[in-house]
């Protein structure tokens, strides 16, 4: 009998949620991701170490200004783990764009192409790297004019339908909608505390965008990420790809149940009707929906904190 590791791969790309490379060869996904937390946890493994320390000296050398040597180490360091990620992958690995210019379009744009030209200049072609960008009104709009210059994007921290109808009416490569994240949300604001994998609200979400890009037709790929537990991913099994952090890789690797396919391109329940408004109809869907604009807030300040406090931590490796 075949784990259910094994079984979701039939049917899912798997993708490893991590920047441990290590933990990426165990597994064998075709992608990974990763964002500024992982980058931070990354960073200080002993394995990373010799990538650091050339990543700095490499830096210091040139004759740049100490907030462009910050910002140009913050970049070569995702990269080079990226590049070590690739090594290990087949696929793609997801590179992410500062959090802080979540509301920047320009500036996104400005700092996805460095990064393009980064893995370019290590030998590595863009169409081996997705750009994440936080699935802001400016973010969707920044990844609208990347992808028309050829560079995919993944749109990240989506929490509800509107930025998923944007982001494929855009033309995204592929969207990260949060499962986990908002099942915390209603946990938290919610007298329910249990939920079977059918009712998880996340679940919901993901199944309804995924039914409504097949329907309509949308290239975009749907990827589910940020999960809290196996029963959320065995109830997207189908799905185009997930999103798997290692220790829950782990526990459907140790699991030889059957696993069902859940999701289908080829039965997709009732018709889906979304008429896709302008800003200001995306705007106030985003803001008529709690549960999204909080969580899409708090992860936007949680990839800033992290993203801080790895900058922090590389100020004094300098040292």
């Amino acid at each position: 009998m075949k784990s259910k590791l094994a079984q979701l791969k039939e049917m899912t790309t798997v993708v490893a949620d991590t920047g441990d490379f290590e933990a990426i060869s165990q597994y064998s996904p075709e992608d990974a991701t990763t964002n500024p937390s992982l980058i931070l946890k990354a960073a200080q493994m002993p394995t990373y170490k010799s990538l650091v320390d050339d990543v700095v000296s490499d830096v210091s050398m040139q004759n740049l200004s100490s907030t462009e040597q910050l910002s140009l180490c913050m970049d070569k360091l995702a990269v080079g783990i990226g590049q070590k990620i690739i090594q290990v992958v087949p696929g793609r690995v997801s590179t992410e764009v500062d959090a802080r210019l979540s509301f920047d379009t320009e500036r996104s744009i400005i700092k996805a192409r460095q990064l393009i030209d980064l893995y370019q200049q290590a030998g590595i072609g863009k169409d081996r790297v997705l750009i994440k960008m936080a699935s802001t009104f400016e973010g969707i709009r920044a990844a609208e004019q990347l992808e028309k210059e050829g560079i995919n994007c993944n749109l990240t921290l989506l929490f509800n339908f509107t930025q998923a109808a944007a982001a494929a009416d855009a033309g995204a490569y592929l969207i990260s909608p949060f499962v986990g994240r908002i099942l915390d949300w209603y946990k938290a604001n919610t007298d329910q505390q249990d939920y079977s994998p059918d009712e998880d609200p996340g679940v919901q979400s993901v199944t309804r965008i995924y039914n409504y890009y097949k329907q309509c037709g949308y290239n975009t790929v749907v990827m589910g990420a940020s999960f809290r537990n196996i029963g959320e991913i065995t109830e997207l099994a189908g799905c185009d790809r997930l999103t798997i952090s290692p220790n829950l890789l782990q526990a459907l690797d140790d699991d030889f149940g059957s696993l069902e396919r859940k999701l289908d391109a080829s039965s997709t329940g009732s018709k889906i009707y979304y008429s896709l408004g302008n800003e200001s109809a995306f705007r106030y869907e985003l803001n008529d929906d709690p549960m999204a604009t909080e969580k899409l807030s708090q992860g936007i300040r949680s990839f800033i904190a992290d993203q801080i406090k790895l900058e922090s931590w590389l100020l004094k490796v300098n040292k």
